[in-house]
Protein backbone atom coordinates (compact mmCIF):
# COMPACT_ATOMS: atom_id res chain seq x y z
CA UNK A 1 0.00 0.00 0.00
CA UNK A 2 1.26 3.49 -0.89
CA UNK A 3 0.23 7.05 0.02
CA UNK A 4 -1.54 7.24 -3.35
CA UNK A 5 -3.84 4.42 -2.23
CA UNK A 6 -4.88 6.50 0.79
CA UNK A 7 -5.36 9.63 -1.31
CA UNK A 8 -7.54 7.62 -3.66
CA UNK A 9 -9.50 6.16 -0.72
CA UNK A 10 -10.31 9.65 0.58
CA UNK A 11 -12.26 10.24 -2.66
CA UNK A 12 -11.66 13.98 -2.66
CA UNK A 13 -13.05 16.22 -5.42
CA UNK A 14 -10.67 17.11 -8.22
CA UNK A 15 -10.65 20.79 -7.29
CA UNK A 16 -9.21 19.95 -3.86
CA UNK A 17 -6.14 18.16 -5.26
CA UNK A 18 -2.77 19.93 -5.38
CA UNK A 19 0.36 17.75 -5.29
CA UNK A 20 2.79 20.59 -4.50
CA UNK A 21 6.21 19.75 -3.08
CA UNK A 22 7.06 21.51 0.21
CA UNK A 23 10.72 22.60 0.29
CA UNK A 24 12.79 21.44 3.25
CA UNK A 25 13.96 24.99 3.84
CA UNK A 26 10.38 26.11 4.45
CA UNK A 27 9.79 23.22 6.83
CA UNK A 28 13.00 24.04 8.74
CA UNK A 29 12.05 27.71 9.04
CA UNK A 30 8.62 26.88 10.47
CA UNK A 31 9.11 23.54 12.20
CA UNK A 32 12.64 23.18 13.60
CA UNK A 33 12.80 24.76 17.07
CA UNK A 34 16.19 23.18 17.85
CA UNK A 35 19.39 22.32 15.99
CA UNK A 36 18.63 18.63 16.54
CA UNK A 37 15.22 19.05 14.88
CA UNK A 38 16.88 20.75 11.92
CA UNK A 39 19.14 17.71 11.55
CA UNK A 40 16.15 15.38 11.81
CA UNK A 41 14.49 17.21 8.91
CA UNK A 42 17.60 17.40 6.75
CA UNK A 43 18.65 13.80 7.38
CA UNK A 44 15.23 12.16 7.60
CA UNK A 45 12.85 13.79 5.11
CA UNK A 46 12.96 12.42 1.58
CA UNK A 47 9.97 14.41 0.35
CA UNK A 48 7.01 16.31 1.78
CA UNK A 49 4.12 16.92 -0.60
CA UNK A 50 0.99 19.02 -0.08
CA UNK A 51 -1.50 16.68 -1.72
CA UNK A 52 -4.83 18.42 -1.15
CA UNK A 53 -6.56 21.38 0.47
CA UNK A 54 -10.12 21.06 1.71
CA UNK A 55 -12.04 24.31 2.17
CA UNK A 56 -15.56 25.54 1.52
CA UNK A 57 -14.81 26.36 -2.11
CA UNK A 58 -13.25 22.96 -2.88
CA UNK A 59 -15.42 20.52 -0.88
CA UNK A 60 -18.61 22.47 -0.18
CA UNK A 61 -18.30 22.17 3.61
CA UNK A 62 -18.53 25.24 5.86
CA UNK A 63 -15.61 26.59 7.83
CA UNK A 64 -15.77 26.57 11.63
CA UNK A 65 -15.04 29.06 14.40
CA UNK A 66 -15.62 29.19 18.13
CA UNK A 67 -13.85 30.68 21.14
CA UNK A 68 -11.13 27.99 20.97
CA UNK A 69 -10.26 27.52 17.30
CA UNK A 70 -10.94 28.47 13.72
CA UNK A 71 -10.91 25.89 10.92
CA UNK A 72 -10.93 27.53 7.50
CA UNK A 73 -9.26 24.66 5.65
CA UNK A 74 -7.86 21.17 6.10
CA UNK A 75 -4.63 19.93 4.56
CA UNK A 76 -3.66 16.47 3.36
CA UNK A 77 0.10 15.96 3.16
CA UNK A 78 2.25 12.96 2.25
CA UNK A 79 5.65 12.47 3.82
CA UNK A 80 8.33 10.08 2.54
CA UNK A 81 11.21 9.33 4.90
CA UNK A 82 14.77 8.16 4.48
CA UNK A 83 16.18 5.10 6.25
CA UNK A 84 16.84 5.67 9.99
CA UNK A 85 14.60 8.76 10.06
CA UNK A 86 13.11 9.63 13.46
CA UNK A 87 9.51 8.95 12.44
CA UNK A 88 7.68 9.99 15.62
CA UNK A 89 9.63 13.25 16.00
CA UNK A 90 9.31 14.22 12.34
CA UNK A 91 5.56 13.54 12.33
CA UNK A 92 5.16 15.74 15.41
CA UNK A 93 7.31 18.52 13.91
CA UNK A 94 5.22 18.63 10.75
CA UNK A 95 1.93 18.71 12.63
CA UNK A 96 3.29 21.60 14.69
CA UNK A 97 4.72 23.44 11.68
CA UNK A 98 1.57 23.39 9.49
CA UNK A 99 -0.97 25.91 10.90
CA UNK A 100 -3.96 24.01 9.45
CA UNK A 101 -5.63 20.85 10.69
CA UNK A 102 -3.66 18.17 8.94
CA UNK A 103 -4.07 14.59 7.78
CA UNK A 104 -0.51 13.36 7.35
CA UNK A 105 0.23 10.19 5.40
CA UNK A 106 3.77 9.07 6.25
CA UNK A 107 5.74 6.43 4.35
CA UNK A 108 8.96 5.39 6.12
CA UNK A 109 11.72 3.65 4.22
CA UNK A 110 10.17 0.40 5.50
CA UNK A 111 7.03 1.24 3.46
CA UNK A 112 4.82 0.81 6.55
CA UNK A 113 2.28 3.58 6.13
CA UNK A 114 1.33 5.73 9.10
CA UNK A 115 -1.72 8.01 9.29
CA UNK A 116 -1.71 10.82 11.83
CA UNK A 117 -3.97 13.69 12.85
CA UNK A 118 -4.03 16.27 15.65
CA UNK A 119 -6.69 18.77 16.65
CA UNK A 120 -5.48 22.35 16.98
CA UNK A 121 -6.50 25.52 18.79
CA UNK A 122 -5.37 29.07 19.30
CA UNK A 123 -2.56 29.49 21.81
CA UNK A 124 -3.64 31.13 25.04
CA UNK A 125 -3.25 34.90 24.77
CA UNK A 126 -1.81 34.52 21.24
CA UNK A 127 -4.63 34.36 18.72
CA UNK A 128 -2.14 34.56 15.83
CA UNK A 129 -0.48 31.29 16.93
CA UNK A 130 -1.90 27.77 16.56
CA UNK A 131 -0.88 24.89 18.83
CA UNK A 132 -1.78 21.21 19.14
CA UNK A 133 -4.90 20.55 21.19
CA UNK A 134 -4.26 17.16 22.78
CA UNK A 135 -2.14 14.24 21.65
CA UNK A 136 -1.39 13.14 18.12
CA UNK A 137 -3.70 10.37 16.94
CA UNK A 138 -1.82 7.96 14.69
CA UNK A 139 -2.06 4.44 13.34
CA UNK A 140 0.39 2.23 11.47
CA UNK A 141 -1.66 0.45 8.84
CA UNK A 142 0.57 -2.62 8.72
CA UNK A 143 -0.08 -3.24 12.42
CA UNK A 144 -3.76 -3.89 11.64
CA UNK A 145 -5.35 -7.17 10.67
CA UNK A 146 -6.22 -7.20 6.98
CA UNK A 147 -9.97 -7.14 7.68
CA UNK A 148 -9.58 -4.13 9.97
CA UNK A 149 -7.36 -2.36 7.44
CA UNK A 150 -9.98 -2.92 4.76
CA UNK A 151 -12.74 -1.54 7.01
CA UNK A 152 -10.59 1.51 7.79
CA UNK A 153 -10.03 2.22 4.09
CA UNK A 154 -13.77 1.86 3.46
CA UNK A 155 -14.51 4.36 6.26
CA UNK A 156 -12.09 7.10 5.10
CA UNK A 157 -13.90 8.63 2.09
CA UNK A 158 -15.01 12.23 2.37
CA UNK A 159 -18.62 11.26 1.68
CA UNK A 160 -18.68 9.07 4.81
CA UNK A 161 -17.54 11.84 7.18
CA UNK A 162 -19.65 14.45 9.02
CA UNK A 163 -20.31 17.46 6.80
CA UNK A 164 -21.70 20.08 9.19
CA UNK A 165 -18.32 21.85 9.25
CA UNK A 166 -14.66 21.31 8.39
CA UNK A 167 -13.93 20.71 12.07
CA UNK A 168 -16.66 18.05 12.26
CA UNK A 169 -15.14 16.42 9.16
CA UNK A 170 -11.70 16.41 10.77
CA UNK A 171 -13.06 14.95 14.00
CA UNK A 172 -14.71 12.27 11.87
CA UNK A 173 -11.31 11.28 10.48
CA UNK A 174 -9.85 11.23 13.99
CA UNK A 175 -12.70 9.02 15.18
CA UNK A 176 -12.11 6.69 12.22
CA UNK A 177 -8.43 6.27 13.14
CA UNK A 178 -9.40 5.72 16.78
CA UNK A 179 -11.78 2.98 15.66
CA UNK A 180 -8.88 1.25 13.90
CA UNK A 181 -6.66 1.60 16.98
CA UNK A 182 -9.39 0.10 19.15
CA UNK A 183 -9.79 -2.75 16.66
CA UNK A 184 -6.17 -3.79 17.27
CA UNK A 185 -7.37 -4.70 20.77
CA UNK A 186 -10.93 -5.85 20.15
CA UNK A 187 -10.40 -7.41 16.72
CA UNK A 188 -13.46 -5.61 15.33
CA UNK A 189 -13.64 -2.26 13.53
CA UNK A 190 -16.72 -0.39 14.75
CA UNK A 191 -17.45 3.20 13.74
CA UNK A 192 -18.57 5.43 16.61
CA UNK A 193 -22.29 6.11 16.43
CA UNK A 194 -21.99 9.50 18.14
CA UNK A 195 -19.38 12.08 19.21
CA UNK A 196 -20.00 11.03 22.81
CA UNK A 197 -19.20 7.40 22.02
CA UNK A 198 -16.09 8.48 20.11
CA UNK A 199 -14.93 10.55 23.09
CA UNK A 200 -15.49 7.62 25.47
CA UNK A 201 -13.47 5.34 23.20
CA UNK A 202 -10.63 7.86 22.99
CA UNK A 203 -10.51 8.04 26.79
CA UNK A 204 -10.53 4.24 26.99
CA UNK A 205 -7.63 4.01 24.54
CA UNK A 206 -5.60 6.45 26.65
CA UNK A 207 -6.40 4.43 29.76
CA UNK A 208 -5.35 1.19 28.05
CA UNK A 209 -2.01 2.66 26.96
CA UNK A 210 -1.31 4.04 30.45
CA UNK A 211 -2.27 0.79 32.18
CA UNK A 212 -0.23 -1.33 29.78
CA UNK A 213 2.80 0.83 30.55
CA UNK A 214 2.29 0.50 34.31
CA UNK A 215 1.79 -3.27 34.01
CA UNK A 216 5.00 -3.68 32.00
CA UNK A 217 6.92 -1.64 34.57
CA UNK A 218 5.50 -3.58 37.53
CA UNK A 219 6.13 -6.91 35.82
CA UNK A 220 9.79 -5.98 35.35
CA UNK A 221 10.05 -4.82 38.97
CA UNK A 222 8.49 -8.07 40.21
CA UNK A 223 10.99 -10.11 38.18
CA UNK A 224 13.89 -8.24 39.82
CA UNK A 225 12.48 -8.33 43.36
CA UNK A 226 14.20 -10.74 45.79
CA UNK A 227 12.04 -10.26 48.88
CA UNK A 228 9.03 -12.58 48.96
CA UNK A 229 6.76 -10.13 50.76
CA UNK A 230 7.45 -7.45 48.18
CA UNK A 231 6.88 -9.93 45.33
CA UNK A 232 3.45 -10.74 46.77
CA UNK A 233 2.66 -7.03 47.03
CA UNK A 234 3.72 -6.37 43.43
CA UNK A 235 1.74 -9.33 42.11
CA UNK A 236 -1.36 -8.06 43.89
CA UNK A 237 -0.86 -4.66 42.26
CA UNK A 238 -0.47 -6.40 38.90
CA UNK A 239 -3.72 -8.28 39.43
CA UNK A 240 -5.57 -5.04 40.19
CA UNK A 241 -4.07 -3.27 37.18
CA UNK A 242 -5.00 -6.15 34.87
CA UNK A 243 -8.58 -5.88 36.12
CA UNK A 244 -8.55 -2.15 35.36
CA UNK A 245 -7.15 -2.89 31.92
CA UNK A 246 -9.93 -5.35 31.17
CA UNK A 247 -12.49 -2.75 32.27
CA UNK A 248 -10.91 -0.14 30.00
CA UNK A 249 -10.89 -2.57 27.07
CA UNK A 250 -14.58 -3.27 27.62
CA UNK A 251 -15.26 0.42 26.95
CA UNK A 252 -13.67 0.27 23.49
Amino acid sequence: MTPDHIIEALALPKQAMLGHRVPKTLLIENGAPTAADKRHINDGVEELRWSATLKPTTVGIASYKDETREVVELAVLTLRLKPKAKLSRLVELIHRAIPYHLLLITQPASDKLNLSLADKRWAQNERDKVVLDGDLVSCELDSLEQSVRERLIEALPLARQPRSSLHALYRGWIDTIQAARAARITGTFTAAESPQRASMRADALKACAALEGRIASLRAAAAREKQLARQVELNLELKNLRAELEAARSRL
